[in-house]
């Protein structure tokens, strides 16, 4: 699959081991799973991949009003359930564009191309 990145700072976090460390303040265990997270999803034929992954714990994200506009996008855990790291990624079409109705359990097999968003705490 082909992962892109919104933003280079994104992209230096998910591939540079010491970048990743020092952005979970030293954590070698986070940083170790967020590359092998990356890898794992590049290495993937298409979606469907990841979601069957359980230990990934693929989600989709739901407004809750506290102002971002969460529509469209997903999530998997860095690590695991219980830790607070997760990394946001949208489903994009053959053109690189996001879709405007995402129905993920029709197209997750044809899906080839995701942006990561972002990689965050999630109760920040």
């Amino acid at each position: 699959m082909k992962v892109l990145f919104l933003e280079e700072e994104i992209e230096e976090i998910c591939t540079d081991f010491r970048k990743a460390k020092k952005y979970f303040g030293g954590s070698d265990i986070l940083a170790r799973s967020l590359l092998g997270r990356i890898n794992y999803m590049q290495n993937a034929d298409c979606l469907i991949d990841v979601i069957k992954m359980p230990q990934f714990r693929f989600h989709k994200l739901i407004n809750k009003g506290k102002g971002k506009n969460l529509e469209g996008l997903f999530a998997v855990d860095v690590k695991t359930k219980i830790d607070k790291w997760r990394i946001i990624i949208e489903p994009l079409d053959d053109d690189e564009l996001p879709f405007d109705n995402v129905r993920i359990d029709e197209l997750a097999k044809k899906i080839r191309i995701i942006e990561v968003k972002e990689v965050s705490n999630h109760y920040e």
